[in-house]
């Protein structure tokens, strides 16, 4: 929870981000050099502010049947696919995932079900999804699809941005699923579980 702060975040500016009270960094640019991912520069930021406070976005378009991190207001690909491995491997340097589906991106066409699969299937860390959302059955369809492990992101589709998905029925659901959450948690439901936050 609390506010994440991203674009142009790097070493010289990031603990600035933190102490001023965000609870993440969103880091992507940075991290990436010649349209390949640097280690170094992923672990220099992770030793900077630690793990549980970097965020790491793999925003992404389709190419051949794949997906590819893109950079540069996602106009260029990377060489780093979106697979089962990328996600184990650097979900070791970060708290959480962003991934923004590019190819349906504010255009309020649908979700993109099969990233969100992949992300559900493999991602042992959170991860937040943005990308096509239509309503306010996206929220459910994410949570299943993602197996409870995928949060969603709403924008351009909610109502304050001229969209039609009404904010206070975004919020409502959230707090409807924060409540099922404790429940569950306090034994009332007989196990313990964890569903996605929905940030908006």
């Amino acid at each position: 929870g609390g506010l994440q702060i991203g674009g142009g975040v790097n070493p010289s500016n990031a603990m600035k981000w933190l102490d001023a009270g965000a609870s993440h960094v969103i880091v992507t640019s940075y991290v990436f050099v010649d349209g390949k991912l640097d280690m170094a520069r992923l672990e220099e930021m992770t030793d900077l502010v630690g793990k549980d406070r970097l965020v790491l976005d793999l925003s992404c378009r389709k190419k051949d049947s794949k997906y590819y991190v893109v950079m540069d207001r996602w106009q260029t690909f990377t060489t780093l696919e979106v697979n089962g491995e990328t996600l184990r491997s650097l979900a070791q340097f970060c708290d959480e995932f962003l991934v923004h589906g590019v190819d349906v991106e504010g255009k309020m066409c649908g979700i993109e079900d099969e990233l969100i699969q992949l992300l559900g299937d493999h991602s042992p860390i959170p991860v937040t999804y943005a990308g096509g959302a239509t309503s306010i059955a996206d929220l459910d369809r994410v949570k299943a699809i993602g197996q409870g492990k995928v949060d969603l992101t709403i924008g351009s589709a909610l109502d304050i941005y001229g969209g039609d998905v009404a904010y206070d029925a975004v919020v409502a659901w959230q707090r409807k699923e924060e409540e099922f959450d404790k429940q569950s948690k306090m034994g009332a439901f007989g196990f313990g579980g964890s569903f996605g936050r929905t940030y908006s």
